[in-house]
């Protein structure tokens, strides 16, 4: 793969993240939007909703009424002038005189002839205008008699209902003469007015879509406006995170995100002012201790020089040191090799602390590097050593020794002999740079995994509330343990070993009894770096993609 096709593919992979970002259910965005847009919908729904409503009862009762007026009208004029008992031909001329009006409707006129025969006379529309088209209800209403009272003058009124046939809404209105004889009934079309309704409907469905639409661009406008300023602040509170302490925010405007700015920048004002005293602070702190430990490391050295003498005159038999005086000679010579070690242990602190110590690798068989230094402090007799020859290992000999050294003899000095030494191979690496990246993890497979060392002792263990102090500086057990008389910094030099390689080391209590001590390292350190680094650098590139 070629990288401008790996650029291509970030690019693509950011773009796509970003995205993804905007449109998630948990977005601020798509809640904003969702929420104009559900408001703006729901006011449009309803503002249309009572429009077409009041729009439609306003058509339909103007028509309505129109048509009232004019059949009533029709029927005093016209029906009125009719004989109490007229023939059909009269009801028929005088239905098609009627339907002649200016509302255009349907006449069917019922009465009895002189023969006492129920005749009718249809304007002959509609497909025949009949009795039967009349709702039944209407009817019986219509030629009901109505009781004369101080409120109702009049035996006979006007009735009227609305009727829906073939999918098309009518107007159907009856009425009796007052005084007897004829019945009129009515049959209007609704049809044009019904259009006219659904063209209504239609455009103000029209024009609840827009107010949508349009409500869900000023909700991404608004949005974006309030957005834009949380989003620069998460982004520069994330570079506040990694250390980058000169981050602000450019402030403008006088509302409460600019407020929200201001106080972010005040807070990382006072945070890179803070930060940088106590880096000063801790800076002149381990300038302290590596020149009290410079300056300590020659008064030592011909103090060591004087102690060696003494503890040969204490050795020599015919020495001429006084044996009252003795006991102080040893004392004197033990507190210097201790002040000598805490000397030596302050300024390794010292090059940790400043970032300053530096791997020399080598190949080594660990089982060698153990015995050698088993050997070196004269704990073969009190070491049991499980390793196999021919495990092999890239790191560095001295740190590796002082690790051993450190966890062996706090295993001597405060647990239970003997010590047990095992070791193992584990596949895999332990560096997590190397295996973010393809190629570094790839590579830690390829140089054998990790080594695996194991230190245990045979004592009470370590009381749970120590454990996760075993590795602090000058920390010391002694309400559990017997007083040590090293410096308090042996376990925790010994971690600092241990990640400085890419490693680590865990403490924790055996089942069978005792303090365990696990070391893990790469066997291949420098491949674990090269891992890292790349890792690193490919991290690097994604964020300056995205």
């Amino acid at each position: 793969m070629t990288q401008e096709h790996q650029g291509g593919s970030r690019g693509w992979s950011a773009a796509r993240k970003g995205v993804w970002s905007r449109l998630r259910l948990t977005s601020l965005r798509l809640r904003l939007v969702v929420v104009f847009g559900l408001v703006a919908l729901t006011a449009a729904v309803s503002a249309s909703g009572i429009a077409y409503w009041l729009n439609r009862e306003s058509v339909l009762t103007r028509t309505q009424d129109a048509v009232l007026r004019d059949f009533e009208k029709e029927m005093q004029n016209r029906a009125g002038a009719l004989p109490e008992h007229p023939t059909q031909d009269e009801l028929q001329r005088t239905a098609g005189q009627m339907a002649n009006s200016s509302q255009r409707f349907t006449v069917l006129l019922v009465a009895e002839n002189p023969e006492g025969q129920t005749v009718y006379g249809s304007s002959g529309g509609l497909n025949g205008f009949s009795l039967g088209d009349v709702p039944e209800s209407l009817r019986e209403t219509v030629t009901e008699r109505q009781k004369i009272t101080s409120g109702n003058k009049y035996p006979h009124h006007l009735y009227w209902q609305r009727i829906v046939e073939d999918d098309t809404p009518y107007l159907v209105a009856g009425t009796k003469l007052i005084g007897g004889g004829t019945t009129g009934y009515m049959l209007k079309s609704l049809e044009p007015e019904a259009k006219d309704l659904n063209s209504l409907a239609w455009s103000l469905g029209i024009a609840t879509g827009l107010a949508l639409i349009g409500s869900a661009l000023l909700a991404h406008a608004a949005a974006t406006t309030v957005l834009k300023p949380v989003q620069r602040l998460g982004t520069a509170a994330r570079r506040l995170g990694e250390g980058k302490l000169d981050t602000r925010l450019r402030v403008s405007g006088t509302d409460e995100l600019a407020d929200l700015s201001r106080t972010f920048n005040k807070a990382a004002e006072a945070l890179e002012k803070r930060v940088a005293d106590m880096a000063a602070r801790d800076d002149a702190s381990r300038r302290f201790v590596a020149d009290m430990s410079h300056e300590l490391r020659t008064p030592l050295t011909a103090i060591t020089a004087v102690t060696e003498v003494l503890e040969e005159e204490l050795e020599f038999e015919g020495g001429g040191i006084d044996p009252m005086i003795q006991p102080a000679v040893r004392l004197v010579v033990s507190e210097t090799r201790r002040l000598n070690d805490l000397v030596e242990n302050l300024m390794e602190v010292t090059r940790f602390d400043a970032g300053t110590a530096r791997l020399v690798l080598d190949d080594v068989d660990v089982a060698d590097q153990i015995t050698a230094c088993i050997d070196a402090r004269a704990w073969l007799d009190a070491v049991e050593l499980d390793a196999a020859r021919g495990i092999h290992a890239r790191i560095d000999p001295r740190r590796l020794d002082v690790i051993l050294a450190n966890l062996i003899g706090n295993a001597l000095k405060h647990g239970g002999s003997p010590v047990r030494v095992s070791v193992r191979e584990e596949p895999g690496g332990v560096a997590e740079g190397a295996e973010a990246a393809g190629e570094g993890a790839e590579a830690a497979d390829a140089s054998g995994g990790t080594v695996v060392i194991q230190v245990r002792d045979h004592g009470p263990g370590i009381p749970e509330d120590v454990l996760p102090h075993v590795f602090d500086r000058f920390y010391k057990a002694s309400a559990s343990r017997p007083r040590s008389e090293g410096s308090g910094l042996g376990l925790s030099i010994a971690l600092e070993n241990a990640h400085i390689h890419g490693g680590e080391i865990i403490a924790a209590n055996s089942p069978e009894g005792g303090a365990v001590f696990t070391l893990r390292l790469p066997r291949d350190v420098s491949a674990a770096e090269s891992g890292e680094k790349s890792g690193d650098a490919g991290n690097e590139g994604a964020e300056g993609d995205a």
